[in-house]
């Protein structure tokens, strides 16, 4: 068990990896043009596709756990079925974005509040970029697709061959062709679609042997696609919830001061970094519950929980005492501003409670998508959500930031603690 759990995790755990080294290249880059308003607009920018694409994370999400239990059950009608579907609400969803770009546009940069000339760059760089937007979605379900189908080391491959692809095109670009930061956007969308393309050719080589059992009929039956969207409407509230509790974090801090705002963002870069490696787990946990689900297979998968929280226990631990005994070494190395640094001393007890609060929100949720319970996963977040802001409103008045911190561990424990209340019944239910 301990062999497919790492399998799977490790792969993943790379593939998060790369998602910090790829901004920091562009980041790098746009900080070596001729003017700092470069690196407001591609912050502007990315804010809103963030925005965007978090919106339909559900497709890698509900992709891996459907995915996941027709491979269980063994089922490759089922396994082609999935993809098709998905990919066709991908392809139309990224295609609608194009066509609703300068809608997008207008209400996005409406609500950020920058210069002219930041705004003008962003657009610039949004105008670019947004025509990668099918590429990207479609990049979601081959990602939960291969993890549901047990096979992390593809995306891995996948992941840092569109690393290696956008960082020599900007490069390239940029400092070979002088562009600017339309270069940087231009070398992203291409990386992009280089991604997408090499999921689609890999996917003929190792799965051809599924091309006889595309039927695209099923993607006419409207019905068929209920399942699919019921699962998903819940993924994307939840995701909805979620991006708005680390959004008020960041604008409630910035209310408490620029000093505050700066050790909260380097701060909650640590809940980040715990983060990419728990998500590894959780994605392990997507593939292999929904693997012993479809096949029926309950005493695998409640093995599967307990090895998981094993590992989640030993993870959580080694983050807390990293935490607790090299702090200030590790905020050394994310700046150099050693005002903030001192100022952040002040709340490392609530860093080091992250990992401990937090890994088990994390392992159940890719236990709940693998299960496809995902009317149980957005309820435990609403309900973690709910007391977020309560904790915060009552008492902010008092304790100013460390209560901000203090709402932001309740929150994750809440997460973890209600799943764990619901968990039996679906470890108990075969389905």
């Amino acid at each position: 068990m301990n062999k497919n759990i790492l399998r799977l995790a490790i792969p993943n755990i790379i593939s998060n990896i790369t998602v910090p080294l790829l901004g920091l290249v562009d980041m790098y880059i746009v900080g070596h043009l001729d003017s700092e308003d470069y690196i407001g607009a591609i912050a502007l920018a990315t804010m809103i596709f963030n925005f965007i694409y978090w919106s339909f994370s559900f497709l890698r999400m509900g992709t891996s756990g459907f995915t996941a239990q027709a491979y269980g059950a063994d089922n490759r009608q089922e396994q082609t079925n999935i993809l098709m579907r998905s990919l066709t609400v991908a392809m139309g969803a990224g295609l609608l974005i194009i066509l609703l770009q300068y809608v997008i546009a207008s209400v996005g940069f409406y609500f950020l509040d920058a210069g002219p000339v930041v705004k003008s760059y962003a657009h610039q760089y949004f105008y670019i970029y947004i025509w990668a937007a099918p590429a990207v979605l479609g990049l979601y379900t081959f990602n939960g697709w291969y993890v549901g189908m047990q096979n992390a080391k593809i995306p891995m491959i996948v992941a840092i061959g569109i690393n290696i692809v956008n960082i020599a095109l900007s490069f390239t670009f940029v400092y070979g062709l002088g562009m600017k930061l339309d270069g940087v956007a231009l070398a992203s969308a291409c990386a992009q679609y280089t991604g997408f393309l090499s999921f689609v050719i890999i996917w003929n080589l190792k799965y051809g042997n599924l091309k006889k059992y595309i039927n695209l009929s099923i993607l006419k039956d409207i019905a068929s696609y209920i399942p699919f969207f019921k699962v998903n409407s819940d993924i994307f509230i939840r995701t909805i919830a979620l991006v708005s509790v680390t959004t008020f974090f960041m604008s409630a801090s910035a209310k408490l001061g620029k000093d505050i705002l700066a050790v909260n963002a380097l701060l909650m870069q640590l809940f980040v970094l715990f983060s990419y490696m728990m998500d590894g787990f959780a994605y392990a946990a997507e593939a292999l519950t929904g693997r012993y689900i479809g096949a029926n297979n309950r005493h695998l998968l409640k093995t599967l929980v307990k090895r998981l929280f094993l590992w989640g226990i030993i993870i959580a631990g080694l983050f807390t005492l990293a935490y607790a005994f090299f702090l200030e070494p590790i905020l050394g190395f994310l700046t150099d501003k050693q005002n903030v640094i001192e100022l952040s001393k002040q709340f490392s007890f609530w860093v080091c409670l992250i990992p401990i609060a937090g890994f088990s929100a994390f392992l159940w949720d890719g236990v709940f998508v693998g299960a496809t319970a995902s009317h149980q996963m957005r309820n435990s977040m609403l309900i973690a959500v709910a007391a977020f802001f309560i904790v915060y409103y009552v008492f902010s008045s008092i304790f100013a930031n460390n209560i901000l911190w203090i709402a932001f561990i309740v929150y994750l424990a809440l997460r973890g603690g209600i799943q764990s209340f619901m968990a039996p019944a679906i470890l108990n239910d075969s389905r």
